[in-house]
């Protein structure tokens, strides 16, 4: 709802000034000078970009409602899925847990907690790393460096969309003072008009002006940086799976192990340690012993 929101924000204070101050919104409705802005917009984001970047880009419009998909909740789950996970490979050893995750989708342990087992991100980082470290043949130092280049690798893919939405947020304005120079030229081409129909004319192409602008810093850009919020909440859930895991393989207990993790947050969404605690106390398996 913050999407929309803004853009009702911003809607309102322009135009609402606009029309306190006296202005009457009719002149700045011009259809022609919207197309040539809009229309030379969407051709250079097509030019600037493959047919991977462009999907890419209509894909993550989807997911910009979900405006608190990474939240304090969804790390307590985290966090106690990964204790849980942990704890039992302690107890039954590495093998334990290979059931769990060569099917996720029939463990018991994972439909626990629901709104892991439904995100195909988190689910992929925490089962191909469990399989390697079940492997026991890589070394803690080279799985910490597999998992930085596969996060930086999905930061990289993931900035693509925001990128891409940033550079035509960039180019919008100068395509307004395009489709204003076009409107100047139009009046000036018609130089036999009266005075009252150049300064009406003029009007109009000035408005191309304003629309890139306030489309540019309004609408897109914002956008762009929306999704470079997302990006980053979903670094640092891969993050705190990261910190987590190799704390473990560091031969940490799981309870210390899911610490790390904890300290991997930001403070808006880490629990405390209090917190973390009783939810992970509250989260344990029936009959599984504290380790």
């Amino acid at each position: 709802m913050l999407i929309p929101l803004g853009f009702i924000i911003v809607t309102l204070s322009v135009f609402g000034g606009f029309s306190m101050a006296g202005g009457h919104l009719g002149p700045l409705y011009q259809p022609t000078e919207i197309l040539m802005i809009v229309g030379a917009a969407v051709g250079s984001f097509v030019a600037a970009n493959n047919g991977k970047a462009i999907k890419a880009t209509l894909r993550t419009a989807s997911t910009l409602k979900r405006t608190k998909k990474y939240d304090k909740e969804i790390y307590m789950q985290l966090m106690s899925l990964q204790y849980n996970l942990l704890s039992k490979m302690r107890r039954e050893g590495v093998l334990g847990v290979e059931k769990d995750i060569e099917n996720p989708t029939e463990s018991a342990l994972f439909s626990e907690y629901p709104r892991i087992a439904n995100d195909p991100m988190i689910m992929g980082f925490i089962t191909d790393y469990l399989r390697l470290m079940i492997s026991g043949s890589v070394d803690p130092m080279e799985l910490d460096e597999l998992m930085s280049h596969e996060i930086e690798a999905f930061e990289h893919e993931a900035h693509i969309p925001a990128d891409a939405l940033a550079k035509v947020g960039d180019g919008l304005p100068a395509f307004g003072i395009v489709a204003a120079v076009l409107g100047v030229v139009k009046a000036l081409a018609s130089a036999d008009a009266g005075a009252e129909e150049m300064g009406l004319m003029i009007a109009h192409a000035l408005v191309g002006t304003f629309l890139g602008i306030l489309l540019a810093y309004g609408f897109v850009n914002p956008v762009a940086s929306r999704i470079d919020r997302q990006v980053a909440e979903a670094v640092k859930m891969l993050q705190c799976i990261r910190v987590t895991l190799l704390a473990n393989l560091n031969g940490y207990a799981p309870q210390l192990a899911v610490e790390f993790g904890r300290k991997a947050l930001h403070t808006a969404e880490r629990p405390s340690f209090t917190e973390l605690e009783e939810h992970v106390r509250a989260a344990r398996p029936a009959g599984a012993k504290q380790t």
